[in-house]
């Protein structure tokens, strides 16, 4: 069983939960922390001791409060952890059921599994920390299993994400092709980018430019 585990939380009654969850599975040292910052701190100081935690759980939505972080988030903790530690195990638990976002945990940060808050979490929790300790394999809590299953995102590029973000920012064409060219991402014609939009709104069967901004979010694409 793992050995060293932080959690990555900033509610102390689910982290106690967590933790006493946790305990149940004899693993040996168990810490935790309330800001993604903290929590990064902590796993390059142990990475520096040569005594590296084994596990990262965390969630994806942090509370902002009086402190300024660099970290705002689970998404961003994990990438960062990544780039000094990339062999440690990673579990997400978090009440994000948006499957583009789920996907995109597993396909571009690397997860190890994906635990939904809810009635089952503990439970589920346990059994992913189990086997994902025996096995390579992707965990998910199975009412999100369609989350890894669903075909429907697959044509989606980062170039629709970005587009998406600036339609939902009330962008018009002249300003998306502005930014575009200053960041270098091609195509960025007027031309082209709204042709851009209308196959999104063909692929989305959105009605207008409103609708589709509504779908992306239903979607969690931006």
């Amino acid at each position: 069983m793992f050995k060293k585990v932080l959690v990555a939380e900033d509610l102390d009654s689910i982290s106690i939960t967590v933790i006493q969850a946790l305990e149940t599975l004899s693993i040996m040292e168990i810490q935790h922390s309330k800001y993604c910052d903290d929590a990064f701190l902590q796993i390059k100081k142990a990475i520096q001791d040569n005594n590296p935690y084994d596990l990262l759980i965390s969630d994806l939505s942090f509370k902002v409060d009086h402190r300024e972080n660099k970290l705002t988030c689970g998404d961003e903790l994990i990438e960062a952890v990544k780039k000094i530690q990339p062999d440690i195990k990673t579990i997400v638990f978090s009440i994000e059921d948006k499957a583009y976002r789920i996907k995109s945990l597993f396909n571009n940060l690397g997860i190890n599994a994906y635990v939904s808050k809810g009635r089952n979490s503990i439970p589920e929790l346990k059994n992913a920390v189990e086997s994902i300790f025996k096995t390579d394999e992707k965990n998910i809590s199975p009412e999100l299993e369609y989350a890894l299953n669903d075909k429907s995102l697959h044509e989606i590029e980062a170039y629709d994400i970005s587009l998406l973000k600036l339609l939902s920012n009330g962008c018009i064409l002249d300003e998306i092709s502005a930014t575009f060219k200053n960041t270098g991402i091609i195509p960025n014609g007027s031309s082209s980018i709204e042709k851009r939009i209308n196959k999104l709104k063909i692929y989305f069967k959105a009605n207008n430019n409103v609708h589709l901004i509504a779908i992306a979010k239903d979607l969690g694409l931006i």
